[in-house]
């Protein structure tokens, strides 16, 4: 690594792939320079079709060159422990897909290798490095909305490929895994907590993958985040933020795409104190925020190489990807077991 930029590979060919691509070719400080599959003609067709540097006919290769200063693990689920770890190893800082593991305990054994090697290693939930997250985090902290009563968020969209890694049982499947740890992660840093208590409801499939799920969960205080994720509609996403003061509504809170301005809606003004019941809306404050058009993928991966290089804190510590991960295993016992999870 030179003490300029972060030499990035791509620790398989996974689909995701093609919106980080972009982003490490136009971040500051960054290259891309190698991409690794278990196949060394698929790794160097792929090398040639998007014109990468260096192909490797194996993850071990991969992790095994000096020149590599950095990895992106978008393996399936069940894998990312085992390659984060051996990536770690082999003293490459990693950026891993979210969800970061599929246990506490693999978390754990994720944060022992990174401490152990002096690397840096971080989850990929690209909508906690856009702007528009953080925004709206501090316009909480400021008490913008005053005290928050409830959380309401959706993603779904239609997955129709039966033979997609998101469908199999055994590495990690699941509705909640894939696209509902978004709004998970996106209430509980809009909290700055973590529930107390969740409770969910599952649709899963021939094979025992959820295949949508619904859940909620209930922070200290009584603020309860509810939120809907689907393998099986429309394409469809939101979310909401409803504060004693003011709500604030995004039009796009974790799709963020190249050359599309995302906008928050923010109501704020409190209670009327005139209406006879409370509901009159004509002296509030309304007022939209427009975010500019950068990827959410460009922030993330601009962020992580200012870790590695400036040792600027990562956004997402790996206590938090901790937090999250035991959220959505309490979400899935509790679908499960029909039953009130309690958390500590």
């Amino acid at each position: 690594m030179t003490e300029s930029s972060v030499r990035w590979g791509l620790l398989s060919t996974a689909r995701i792939n093609e919106r980080l691509i972009p982003a490490f070719r136009e971040a500051a400080r960054c290259e891309l320079w190698g991409v690794a599959s278990r196949s060394a003609e698929k790794a160097a067709a792929y090398a040639a079709e998007h014109g990468i540097r260096q192909a490797y006919g194996s993850y071990e290769a991969m992790l095994a060159d000096p020149q590599i200063d950095a990895v992106y693990i978008a393996l399936p689920n069940g894998l990312h422990e085992e390659w984060t770890v051996k990536a770690a190893d082999a003293g490459k800082h990693v950026l891993c897909e979210k969800p970061l593991a599929l246990t506490p305990a693999e978390v754990d054994s994720m944060a022992a290798a990174a401490r152990r090697n002096g690397v840096v290693v971080q989850e990929a939930a690209m909508v906690r490095f856009h702007p528009q997250t953080q925004r709206l985090r501090q316009m909480i902290a400021d008490g913008v909305l005053g005290e928050i009563r409830a959380i309401q968020a959706t993603f779904c969209f239609t997955l129709t490929n039966q033979a997609d890694v998101r469908l199999d049982p055994a590495i990690g499947g699941g509705a909640l895994w894939d696209i509902g740890s978004y709004p998970v992660s996106f209430a509980r840093t809009m909290m700055s907590a973590n529930p107390t208590g969740v409770v969910a409801f599952q649709t899963t499939s021939e094979r025992g993958v959820d295949v949508g799920l619904s859940g909620q969960m209930r922070f200290e205080g009584g603020a309860v985040a509810q939120f809907v994720c689907s393998f099986q509609s429309i394409p469809h996403w939101g979310a909401e933020v409803i504060g004693s003061n003011g709500h604030i509504t995004l039009d796009v809170p974790w799709t963020h795409q190249p050359g599309k301005p995302t906008h928050a809606r923010v109501v704020s003004g409190g209670a009327s104190t005139k209406a006879t019941f409370g509901d009159s809306t004509d002296h509030l404050k309304d007022e939209t925020l427009t975010f500019d058009g950068r990827s959410a993928y460009l922030y993330q991966v601009e962020s992580m190489a200012a870790s590695i290089l400036d040792g600027v804190p990562p956004v997402i510590s790996l206590d938090d990807s901790r937090a999250n991960v035991q959220t959505l295993v309490a979400l899935y016992e509790s679908a499960r077991e029909g039953r009130i999870v309690t958390m500590s």
